[in-house]
């Protein structure tokens, strides 16, 4: 028999996260726990955490529909069925918690060499939106830090001033020793987007998220096409559950990668579906986060990790927070570990 509850925190952003959507200082997550009546003492824990203007999850409907999920945890099937769709983040944090607890409610959800950890995963250095000067110092900032790989928010300052933080980059910092990413977050206007990239391609980009926003597939279809860096899809992925449509939307529009936020795309195997389908149609993908906590980001590194990925990861969130959990997930070297030697400290949460 199983029983559940639930809670609710509040984190504070180190430095301002600044994307095309506005800036974040703080936000929320909340967290559902669920035990075993006969094992009380291990409990699984699940994070639901959302992006404001983006989540399918209205932050507001998240503590009723929690409440209604916890009641009604032993048919938690029907529950999914029900409601999963509407609340993409809490599906995922059913479904980890509930993996968490199967695991004997110690954090580690897949058998992996991470979770062992003996192997790191390769992580982007993500470098969020601000003034010209503020984003080239975080960039010369993360490429001391160890980053071969960056990804740069594009698409909320002027746009001279990004091709110059670009030209900066390149001038410095070779092609060869440093990728860059962009994420637009949908940004970019259907009329002028492919002129912004053929001016942006000049500093070889592996990849643009997202140029314009979700739900133009006429354009998006034309730009993956026609663009001269690969186009990686997020947003457009978000609200699609049922996979004869996630097919329809990848051999319409022929993106060169996908980007999976199980969070707001309704968990691991809704993204591993997605997974399926891409690589079915020869196109690359990466995991990342939507601004997780530890608990979040160590089911999503784990399960990244059970797929024996090699590309780099979006996972570099374990710092983003001022009072994270502590936890066994640290950054070094530009890659994410699981150090089993250090214990994770739960409070004020259990």
């Amino acid at each position: 028999m199983l029983k559940a509850h639930w809670k609710e925190l509040d984190f504070q952003f180190r430095s301002p996260a600044g994307t095309s959507r506005g800036t974040l200082l703080r936000k929320k997550s909340w967290f559902l726990l669920i035990s075993d009546a006969d094992q009380p003492e291990q409990t699984g824990i699940g994070e639901i955490s959302i992006i404001p203007g983006l989540s399918p999850d209205k932050s507001e409907a998240i503590p009723a529909m929690l409440s209604l999920l916890c009641a009604s945890i032993n048919q938690h099937s029907a529950w999914r069925d029900a409601f999963g769709q509407a609340f993409p983040a809490i599906q995922f944090a059913l479904e980890t918690a509930l993996a968490d607890l199967d695991n004997g409610g110690k954090r580690i959800l897949f058998d992996t060499a991470f979770s062992r950890g003996e192997a790191g995963i390769s992580t982007n250095g993500l470098v969020w939106m601000g003034n010209f000067d503020e984003m080239k110092e975080r960039v010369v900032r993360k490429i001391e830090d160890g980053f071969k790989v960056i990804k740069l928010k594009v698409g909320a300052i002027d746009f001279e001033q990004e091709l110059q933080l670009l030209r900066f980059i390149r001038n410095t910092f070779p092609d060869e020793n440093l990728e860059i990413r962009l994420d637009a977050n949908g940004a970019f206007k259907p009329g002028d987007v492919l002129k912004k990239i053929a001016e942006l391609a000049q500093f070889n980009i592996h990849s643009i998220e997202q140029p314009i926003m979700p739900g133009q597939h006429d354009q998006m279809s034309v730009i993956c096409k026609q663009s001269p860096i690969p186009v990686a899809l997020d947003e457009e992925l978000i609200s699609l559950s049922n996979k004869l449509d996630k097919i329809q939307l990848l051999e319409t529009l022929k993106p060169a990668y996908l980007i999976l936020k199980p969070s707001l795309i309704g968990g691991l195997r809704q993204a591993d579906e997605w997974i399926g389908i891409a690589e079915a149609n020869n196109i690359g993908w990466w995991a990342t986060s939507a601004l997780e906590s530890n608990i979040g980001l160590n089911a999503i590194a784990q399960w990244a990790a059970s797929k024996e990925v090699t590309m780099p990861q979006g996972l570099g969130t374990a710092q983003l927070y001022v009072s994270n959990f502590e936890s066994p997930l640290l950054v070094e070297h530009a890659k994410l570990f699981h150090k089993n030697n250090i214990p994770w400290k739960l409070n004020p949460l259990i």
